[in-house]
This record gives C-alpha cells, structure tokens and sequence, in this order.
C-alpha cells in the first residue's frame, strides 16, 4: 500500500480501514516522537545523532535493533577473548585528509542542501507526528507536505528545528490537499539559506537523485539514489469533499522513510526537484523503505506555492468528469484507460464534445491507463492550459484539443 510518511515510533500498523492511503498522519493513526535532547551547540549534532542510534540498538526494540545489537556487541569483543586484536601501533594509523568534495558528489550536494532543510515537529488535536521542509526564503518560509501541517489542525504546535541545532515555532501559511502541499512559516527568523530549486521536467530515468529529511526523527539524513520512473500516477486519498489527491510522481529507490515527508529531492547539482511524499510498503509488513518512493515534481508545485504565499484558493486544472477505470466497466474486453461516466454541462470535456462511455487513453503524449492516472496528468496542467485528448468511442480512436477549465467554483474533478 502507498503511505504517507512521518515519524511515528513505536511504528503500529495501519488501521484495518486504511485503503487506499489514510496514511500514519490521519486522524485515528497518531504518532509518537521520540524524545530526545537537542545538540547544545551546532558542533554537537553528530554527537547527538550516534548517540541516537546507540540508545536504539541498546534497547532493542522494533525490528531488527535488538538482533543487531548483540551481533556487534560479539562481534566487537571477538568472543569474549579481551584484546586478542590488539590494540593498533602509531605505525599502523593511516592519515585520512578530508579532500574537497568533488562537484556532482552526495557530498557535495549534501553540504549544499543540509543548511536549507529542517525537520518539523508537530503536536495537535489529531495527535502528534512530524516530517520534514524545504527553506525557500531567507526569512523562514518553509514547503512541506499538507500531510505534515495539517496536523496541527484546530490548535496544534509546530516546531521547526533548523541544520544549526536551532529551533523556532511556525504556523500554516497555507495547504492544499490535493497536491499534498503546505507552507508554513517559521516565527522570528532571518539569514536562513533557501534553498535553491530546479526543474523536474528537466529529469530522466536512471539520473541520480538525493533525498534529505528526518527519517523517524533523524535530522539530517542523506540518502541517494537514482530517478526509477517519471509520471508515475500516485493516489493518495481523498479530501473533505472527496475530490482525489493525486500526482505524477518521481519514483526513486533512495531510501525514503517516515518523517521524509515534506524533504527534498535533488539532483546532483543541488537543486529541488522533488518534494518527498509517499512510499510503496510490504501489506501486512513495515512502514519503511522498501526502494519505491514518490515525490511530487517540483515543476507541478510552484504554481500552488505562489497562490500560498498570496493568501490566493489554490486552484487546479479541471475536465469537468467523473471516471473509472476502463478495465473495470464490465465490458468484454479489457481496455486500458479512464472511462467517463458523467460530464459537467458547460465543461471543458462537454465543450470538446466527449460522451459518457468514451474511454480516454492519452493527454497530449502521455498515456492514461487508469482513472488515477487521469486525474494525476490533468493535475500536472493549469487551468487554462490546452491539451489534446485522445480516446475511444465504439471501438474507434478519435482526438479532440480543448482549454482545461479551474475548479475555482467547483471542487469536481
């Protein structure tokens, strides 16, 4: 199943309703944080982070920590025999330097990053949770997922906890359901590095990536990996009005784990292209990462960001349609693609003239093999924007190009 990611020890699994994406953010699935003391100083940060993990594997717990723990500890002692290693001679040492990063490194593209992500804590009515965020202005504007923010609903406590150790309370500026996307905005900061944000359009598959956030509460983390897929659709609920949040994702197998929500992906020069939002588990199995994440493309972002940051209603492209999946219409032949069941009167689809029972297959050069699939590429466009159809009709494959409408007076999709 896809779930949305946030931190969440002792990590219990989803509720049995949990179809097809409640996810561990939503109300009845709370989370609890760990609670760990805050380094004193910068300096200390990695200090604080082992020390973390160490109390982990000492106590066991969830998982494999207890298994690994006593692995190491006979591992370490080499069966009980005290100093049959030895200790290393001064001769023995080897001098390490720590050589400049080269460009187009993780280190690199890590020591760029780190200083514009932070990790985002939130205790509400809905219980308590966490994820990540993206710096994007120097005076504490931060983009994370409306998974993360709206937790604190009806009154609850966000603190952001920056790369320096700092910490600072924040409140929502804005979120949008559908696109999975919140800004909120950190109280009585200046000086931050924002980040500095790409193109997603500009990506191929097999292009390495890197994802930074808080994984289970770890800040700071740095994994990588390469973009497995493009225009994956992703559906990951329902809003209030039932209106389907949906996206064409970036796939990638770097690692992605609760808590990343809300965190960047990169590209090798360091630029966001991607906001981490859900992974693909096991049913029945663990929450963590099994090499299939998704994050929201950048590009289908900023537009939503802008309308946030104005105090605007977000506003998405619309066809003015119901749909299901072609496959499950009850016909003899299986047939990939979205099926319309009910047009809009004065839609964009009414106007280009489509039918209930036309089956739509592509938009512009993008395939359509599910009714998710449908929703997540109309996502991608803005209203306004015009786009060809391409769709079936008794048997034969017929286009139309039409100007996609807004659901500004309407949240039908």
């Amino acid at each position: 199943m896809l779930e949305v990611m946030s931190d969440r020890p002792p990590f219990p699994p989803p509720p049995p309703s949990a179809t097809p994406y409640p996810g561990p953010d939503a109300p009845g699935h709370t989370q609890q944080l760990p609670v760990t003391p805050p380094p004193s100083r910068p300096g200390a940060r990695r200090r604080s982070g082992a020390l973390l993990v160490a109390a982990a594997l000492v106590a066991g717990g969830a998982g494999g920590f207890g298994g690994a723990a006593a692995f190491n500890a006979i591992d370490d002692d080499g069966g009980g025999s005290s100093g049959s290693r030895g200790t290393p001679t001064a001769s023995q040492v080897v001098d390490t330097p720590d050589t400049p990063a080269p460009d187009g490194s993780t280190e690199k593209v890590a020591a760029k990053v780190l200083p514009s992500v932070v990790k985002i804590t939130v205790a509400g009515a809905q219980g308590a949770g966490g994820g990540s965020g993206i710096i994007i202005d120097s005076d504490g504007l931060i983009l994370t997922n409306a998974h993360v923010a709206d937790l604190a609903r009806g009154g609850g406590q966000i603190t952001v906890t920056f790369h320096d150790g700092s910490k600072a309370e924040a409140e929502v500026k804005g979120s949008d359901p559908l696109t999975d996307v919140a800004l909120i905005q950190a109280e009585d900061v200046s000086g931050l590095t924002p980040a500095t944000i790409g193109k997603s359009e500009n990506l191929d598959v097999g292009e390495q990536v890197v994802a930074i956030g808080s994984p289970y509460g770890l800040d700071a983390t740095v994994t990588s990996g390469i973009v497995s897929a493009l225009d994956r659709p992703v559906d990951v609920g329902r809003d209030e009005a039932g209106n389907t949040t949906a996206y064409p994702a970036i796939q990638t197998d770097a690692a992605i784990n609760p808590g990343n929500s809300g965190g960047p992906l990169v590209d090798m020069a360091g630029r966001v292209v991607g906001i981490n939002a859900s992974i693909r588990t096991v049913p029945g199995g663990d929450e963590g990462n099994i090499g299939l994440g998704f994050a929201i493309p950048i590009d289908e972002v900023l537009p939503i960001v802008e309308q946030l940051k104005n105090g605007e209603t977000p506003t998405h492209a619309r066809l003015g349609i119901t749909v299901t999946d072609a496959a499950q219409s009850g016909g003899a032949e299986v047939t990939d693609g979205a099926m319309v069941r009910e047009i809009t009167d004065g839609s964009a689809a009414d106007k280009a003239g489509l039918r209930e029972g036309d089956i739509i297959t592509r938009i512009d050069d993008r395939p359509v093999t599910s009714s998710d699939g449908l929703v997540a590429t109309v996502r991608s466009y803005r209203p306004g924007d015009k786009v060809k159809i391409t769709y079936e009709r008794d048997g034969d494959t017929r286009t139309t190009t039409l100007t996609l409408g807004s659901d500004e007076e309407t949240s039908r999709s």
